[in-house]
């Protein structure tokens, strides 16, 4: 059994900056998973934001706490506690904390497809 959280050494040795506005650390990753890339845990400050990006690989938002808003492509919706939002591959996608506390997720992501 591998256990994680927050507080163990090799996930605090993770912590980074998230696509401008969170702050992110890899609770999991390719060194301890098979069929995914990783689980990180990331968090955005009120009024802040993970700006809009890319990623090479199929994604799953799970909303732990906070309100926000997710565009994914064009559409755009109001997220809270207990939403998992689908991300596809190479799709645009962009969360914005618009309440008045910390907003938290936890990010799941496949592994880069082959070419």
């Amino acid at each position: 059994m591998l256990r994680r959280n927050l507080e163990h050494p090799e996930v605090k040795a993770t912590r980074y900056r998230a696509h401008g506005g969170g702050v992110a650390h890899m609770i999991l990753d390719t060194r301890h998973l098979q069929t995914l890339m990783f689980l990180a845990h990331a968090s955005v400050a009120p009024k802040q934001k993970l700006i809009g990006h890319r990623d090479p690989m199929e994604e799953i938002y799970i909303i732990q706490s906070g309100e926000g808003l997710m565009q994914v492509g064009e559409e755009v919706c109001e997220v809270s506690p207990g939403d998992a939002i689908h991300i596809p591959v190479g799709q645009f996608h962009e969360l914005t904390n618009t309440g008045d506390e910390e907003f938290t997720i936890l990010v799941v992501a496949g592994l880069i497809p082959d070419e």
